[in-house]
């Protein structure tokens, strides 16, 4: 049997792979394979009223991530469990993720569309660098993510929101910077902290007390893992620490050294001394009121 004049020669890539385009992944994914792009629904979508909201057949949600800058940087830390309905869904998920060399993305909402998400935003942004032989800026960087959640618009109408908290290195001013989203793709920056999520009005209000200008690594760590021990404490979709099974806040450092996830041993040792702090004094640390 011929082949057909359209299908490339054996062993060849098909000509769109060879023909010269722009430098957008998703861009490329859109004109020749939109099946594969997130948020596009299948031949038969399940609409929001189909969704039982009791628990059986809704997808896992994660819940709560923080961002807090210091001096030279950005901390992200979020907790590890994902809910499903009032059922725990998994206690270990992995909320927060390297977007590339100086950035990093935490996810809140349906947390397969967020992977899946975070994926093809991390592709994205490799594909932008091999295309121009330059890294995007920070700012490039989260107009790119903010492109994404809005093209899954369609998806968080039937219910399946998914919303990304973005931050990283700037090198042109060489400090952290913090970007949060809405459902619709709008992008707003954020200043000195911000969280996300279910328990993220309760990781707030416990940041607002702590935060101070010039904190150090350490202390901007800290304050995290406070913060997240809070909207635990107040918002049951919030996975406090685990001590039994050794599971701990996903916490990442982004600074002019690039992007790195702190050990769980060392987030083991801040958060058994949170949790023997909160043995003396349940509430947390008090904020001084001058």
């Amino acid at each position: 049997m011929g082949r057909r004049p359209s299908e490339p020669p054996p062993g060849r890539l098909p000509a769109a792979f060879l023909s010269s385009g722009g430098a957008s992944f998703t861009g490329f994914l859109r004109e020749h394979a939109p099946e594969l792009l997130p948020g596009v629904p299948s031949s038969s979508p399940t609409s929001a009223t189909d969704t039982d909201l009791s628990g059986i057949g809704t997808p896992p949600h994660a819940t709560t991530i923080v961002a807090v800058s210091f001096d030279g940087g950005v901390v992200m830390a979020g907790d590890r469990r994902a809910t499903l309905g009032n059922l725990i869904a998994q206690r270990d998920i992995e909320k927060v993720f390297a977007a590339d060399d100086h950035s990093c993305v935490g996810i809140a909402g349906t947390a397969g569309l967020a992977v899946e998400l975070v994926r093809l935003f991390q592709v994205e942004l490799e594909h932008y660098e091999k295309i121009e032989g330059i890294v995007l800026s920070l700012d490039g960087k989260a107009n790119r993510l903010a492109s994404l959640v809005r093209a899954n618009l369609g998806m968080a109408l039937q219910g399946l929101a998914v919303v990304p908290l973005f931050a990283g290195y700037d090198h042109e001013t060489g400090r952290g910077r913090i970007f949060s989203y809405d459902v619709t793709g709008g992008r707003y920056e954020e200043h000195a902290f911000h969280a996300i999520g279910s328990g993220s009005l309760f990781a707030r209000g416990a940041l607002k007390k702590m935060y101070r200008t010039h904190l150090s690594r350490d202390e901007t760590v800290l304050a995290c893992v406070q913060a997240l021990y809070d909207a635990a404490d107040d918002d049951s979709a919030t996975g406090g620490p685990d001590l039994a099974r050794g599971i701990f806040p996903v916490v990442a450092v982004v600074d002019a050294s690039g992007y790195r996830r702190v050990p769980d041993n060392e987030i083991g040792a801040v958060v058994e001394a949170v949790v023997a702090a909160r043995m003396r004094a349940p509430d947390g640390p008090s904020a001084a009121l001058t």
